[in-house]
């Protein structure tokens, strides 16, 4: 006869630890470890590898779109691992690492004049385009990637044009600092969007832990891949270009995958155009499906934003019309790569989703607050 286990008050847990039920029975309440015996040595060590690679509290703590993010974004960065050894070995082979003739001093300038010149360009790129990368934080994050391949391609073949060895490898070395720049502000931009109680650091410090665990694994198969391809370019080549293949589809459906409710420019046309079309406010999850993730893309939607200004203008030249439309703050008119907003109290947008109590929008954008009159 099967054994009454009593009636479950309540079920507690702490973070991502093991729960706990609470049962009554005959009037006498009792505390019991949920699950089996063989299923909590199972949760247990569940347990330990979500304390150890996830942040404390997941998945409450962070994100809706958290473990999609990190699964594409663990495998861009192991196929970028391996990338990266082959382009590193094509670069020791380029300054004379096996070379008799080679001299170190030779090959120590060529460095520092890499290094050097990767130092100038970070400094410029933060400087043209650091207040871009928390606005547009997707597109620049997909936009570091590529350019990442890209650098690392121009390092394997340069070693086959040992008269420009020293220019490419420079280049490259620019490339990698704009990435190196692009790539973790926009990560910290990210960080914040994951972040759902003020935990930015252990969300970093959790994805610093999974991608040195990619890294290893990355390791050992680099172990394996370096006896095969040495001096073997055509090898070399395919299982770049392979690598690079599955590193921007991964990197495009973790951009992709990326949910944010807050406005930035982007978003904010066109969940502004939708309402205008059919008075209906698209939920964050609409809206960043239909935001584009590549530079080129924006550039063109943002001039035809300037073309639609005077319809939009028009439409909103009603007073009474702009008070009912109940969008963020509400409207927005980009003209000319600026963003102007009226902003009001909007219901309907908290209700789809959205958080309104901060934007991202450029750090320049002209604001006007309406006033409610007061008799």
């Amino acid at each position: 006869m099967e054994k009454d286990p009593g009636v479950v008050l309540a079920t507690e847990r702490y973070g991502s630890a093991e729960s706990w039920k609470y049962l009554c029975k005959d009037g006498v309440m009792e505390r019991r470890r949920d699950g089996s015996e063989g299923e909590s040595r199972g949760n247990s060590v569940i347990g330990v590898f979500k304390s150890v690679f996830l942040p404390q509290g997941y998945p409450e703590s962070v994100s809706g779109d958290y473990l999609q993010y990190q699964f594409w974004d663990t495998v861009q960065a192991f196929s970028s691992s391996l990338s990266g050894t082959l382009a590193t070995q094509a670069s020791l082979r380029g300054v004379g690492v096996g070379n008799q003739e080679a001299t170190v001093a030779a090959a120590t300038v060529t460095w520092l004049l890499r290094d050097g010149t990767g130092m100038l360009g970070r400094i410029l790129f933060a400087w043209r385009k650091g207040s871009k990368l928390d606005s547009e934080a997707k597109k620049w994050r997909l936009f570091a990637d590529v350019l990442n391949d890209i650098a690392m391609f121009m390092e394997i073949l340069a070693p086959y044009f040992p008269a420009f060895f020293t220019l490419i490898v420079c280049t490259a070395g620019i490339f990698k600092s704009i990435v190196g720049v692009a790539g973790g502000a926009t990560r910290a931009a990210l960080t914040v969007h994951q972040a759902r109680r003020d935990n930015m650091a252990d969300i970093s410090a959790k994805d610093g832990s999974q991608e040195t665990l990619v890294n290893l694994a990355g390791l050992l198969v680099s172990l394996i891949l370096i006896p095969l391809v040495t001096d073997n370019p055509v090898l070399t080549l395919s299982l770049f270009f392979l690598f690079t293949v599955l590193h921007l589809f991964a990197n495009y459906k973790a951009v992709r995958s990326v949910v944010m409710e807050t406005f930035n420019e982007a978003r904010l046309s066109i969940v502004l155009q939708q309402y205008l079309r059919d008075e209906r406010i698209l939920n964050p999850l609409e809206a960043n499906q239909r935001e584009p993730v590549s530079l080129g893309n924006g550039a063109r939607e943002s001039q035809a934003d300037g073309h639609n200004f005077q319809s939009i203008s028009s439409r909103l030249a009603d007073t009474q019309h702009c008070f009912n439309l109940q969008i963020t703050s509400c409207i927005a008119c980009i003209f000319n790569n600026r963003s102007m907003v009226l902003l009001k109290s909007s219901p309907g947008v908290e209700a789809a989703g959205w958080d309104i109590k901060r934007t991202l929008l450029d750090w320049d954008e002209w604001r006007v607050e309406w006033k409610t009159k007061t008799s």
